[in-house]
């Protein structure tokens, strides 16, 4: 009893024992488990294994949430793992795991953590980086972040094992770190961005001490590596919550670690509107099950930002063309200094951006090739979305979408009278054609169809 209150007291030191919640006191069955999940947890309690399906799924099936995978903590070691499974692959360094494939899903298999110890184990920030030292259960709950992503389901009794008072606070719709909140983002800084948006997607509240502390130690997200960044970026932009978890972004001070450009971008006031527009579309589409990609996704975060520069280099003079060019490189060497871009959404970046300019001209052959070119999809939902704003004009949307769909003598009458002005002949080039003529006049005379020049 004594053990059980101090454990909800301080729940930064788990009991050693569980608290165990028989299925009459939970909601979650072994039948909303994935195929897979049931059949590598049996295997490997088969194998005289403790196995659970812990984290994210436990409290996704708690809240009546479907889960996108199902992760697996057991007390085998990864060697011992690895021989069960036809296949089964070692993977990670700072924290090795198996993936176990089970038809085409992949499972996630991790051994039981201790917390990590040692001179080498953080650097001079407090960040961990290293974290393989195996322990027991009540070890590996007390390392895990949070304690509703701290819960062990398991399938074969259909209880859930709680050493963190995770289940309450389940219950309580909280959102709390597990440990002193100080030292546990110091040792990943990642997991303010993680509770700012879990909070968001699960629509829960943030305990008051897990948020207190985020906005001072706000600076420490500079010490995450670029690459680790942009992972988890596209998490909290596609969760389907971006617009929610943006502004709670800014509420606790942490968009300057993420985007530098973006208190830029939102001190503009059209360019906050074409924000607000962007994240809404993508909410939107991720909670319908539609494909978002995240380079449509950064290509809207940033586009202010090449405007801006863009302009700029306009009014210094610069042709339009190489401006824009030089602005889309200027803005994303800027980012790759905090957000590792992959070189593949780079390109597909700058094709969105590029083929903006190209919506405006609508006589000729120019709009049909812009049809035919294979991001003119993205583009012309980025160009919506400007419209959305009201940076482009709604009738230019109107045009371009009614002259999709037209035929071809639809499409002909559709289109604008070419305005380009038509070059005209030099004068200094026109008197040495005349020079040229009265000074060779055998060759103006010559045969018909005798060119030389072909030969």
């Amino acid at each position: 009893m004594i053990r059980r209150l101090l454990a909800r007291l301080m729940p930064g030191r788990p009991a050693r024992k569980p608290r165990i919640y028989p299925p009459d006191q939970h909601p979650v069955r072994r039948t909303q488990l994935s195929a897979g999940a049931r059949s590598v947890t049996r295997k490997l309690q088969e194998s005289g294994f403790k196995a659970f399906i812990v984290g994210g799924a436990v409290r996704d099936l708690m809240l009546g949430r479907t889960p996108k995978d199902f992760d697996i903590a057991t007390d085998a070691k990864p060697e011992d793992i690895k021989p069960l499974f036809r296949r089964a692959y070692i993977i990670g360094r700072r924290f090795r795991l198996v993936h176990v494939h089970a038809g085409a899903e992949v499972l996630e298999v991790s051994t039981f953590r201790a917390p990590q110890t040692g001179e080498d184990a953080t650097d001079e920030n407090g960040r961990l980086i290293s974290d393989n030292v195996y322990g027991t259960q009540a070890d590996d709950a007390r390392r895990r972040d949070f304690s509703i992503n701290a819960l062990y389901f398991d399938p074969e009794t259909e209880s859930i094992w709680d050493y963190v008072g995770g289940v309450a606070d389940v219950r309580a719709r909280r959102l709390k770190l597990i440990g002193p909140p100080v030292t546990r983002y110091r040792e990943d800084p990642v997991r303010m961005l993680r509770a700012v948006r879990l909070a968001a997607k699960l629509g829960i509240a943030i305990e008051p001490k897990t948020a207190a502390p985020i906005p001072k130690l706000a600076e420490l997200i500079q010490n995450v590596p670029p690459a680790r960044l942009f992972d988890e970026m596209q998490k909290l932009l596609l969760s389907g919550h971006a617009a929610d978890t943006l502004k709670s972004l800014r509420a606790h001070g942490l968009h300057h670690g993420l985007l530098p450009l973006l208190d830029v971008i939102l001190e503009q006031p059209m360019g906050g509107r074409f924000i607000d527009a962007a994240l809404a579309n993508t909410d939107e589409r991720v909670r319908d099950d539609r494909g978002v990609s995240p380079a449509f996704l950064f290509a809207t975060l940033l586009w202010h930002e090449v405007m801006v520069t863009w302009n700029a280099a306009k009014a210094a003079g610069e042709k339009p063309q190489p401006a824009l060019f030089a602005a889309m490189d200027k803005v994303l060497d800027a980012q790759a200094a905090r957000i590792a871009i992959p070189r593949r959404f780079e390109a597909t970046i700058k094709e969105i951006w590029a083929l903006q300019p190209r919506f405006e001209q609508r006589a000729g052959t120019r709009p049909a090739r812009l049809l035919e070119h294979p991001r003119f999809r993205a583009a012309y939902d980025f160009l919506t979305i400007r419209a959305e704003s009201g940076e482009a004009p709604a009738a230019l949307v109107d045009w371009w979408t009614r002259f999709q769909d037209a035929g071809d003598e639809a499409r002909a009458a559709m289109l604008k009278p070419d305005e380009a002005p038509k070059r005209k002949r030099s004068r200094s080039r026109g008197k040495r054609r005349k020079a040229g003529a009265a000074a060779e006049p055998s060759a103006a005379a010559g045969t018909p169809g005798d060119d030389t020049s072909g030969a």
